[in-house]
């Protein structure tokens, strides 16, 4: 019986294989996760139904059952309307996630660009896509060391 939280045994059995510096994507509703996996990544689709479910709830599963070393966010081109509005609402959401899990990581965006290379890297082991609804709430985990 697990401890963590993580039940899904295809993502379990995909980060017990994983080791450190790969990278897991948990992307929201909009992102184009079958296009863009990165050659050793496998997609699990948990998006059932719109809003179900949701990155953050993705985000606290994960932390409970992997050690994580960096954690970005898709930054906003600039020139994207939605760059005039400040961070995403979603990202104050994964800083309260980040912190209730104990960690003192701090999100960091990369350019859109960057990210989707990011993600096609040979690091790239996983897309674990849902069906959030808010808007750039991609999340790019980094997986760290067991101590």
């Amino acid at each position: 019986m697990l401890k963590h939280q993580l039940l899904h045994p295809e993502i379990s059995a995909i980060l017990g294989r994983a080791g450190h510096h790969a990278k897991v994507l948990i992307a929201d509703g909009n992102y184009p996760a079958s296009t863009t996996l990165g050659p050793n990544a496998t997609l699990i689709s948990l998006n059932l139904a719109p809003g179900l479910v949701t990155v953050s709830q993705v985000l606290q599963t994960l932390l409970t059952a992997i050690p994580v070393d960096e954690v970005n966010t898709m930054g906003i081109p600039a020139d994207d309307p939605y760059a005039q509005q400040g961070d995403p609402p979603v990202w104050s959401d994964y800083r309260k996630i980040l912190s209730a899990a104990g960690t003192k990581l701090e999100m960091k965006p990369i350019s859109k660009w960057d990210f989707y290379e990011a993600v096609a890297s040979r690091d790239h082991v996983l897309t674990i896509q849902t069906a959030d609804q808010a808007l750039w709430a991609n999340v790019l985990l980094t997986i760290g060391c067991r101590v």
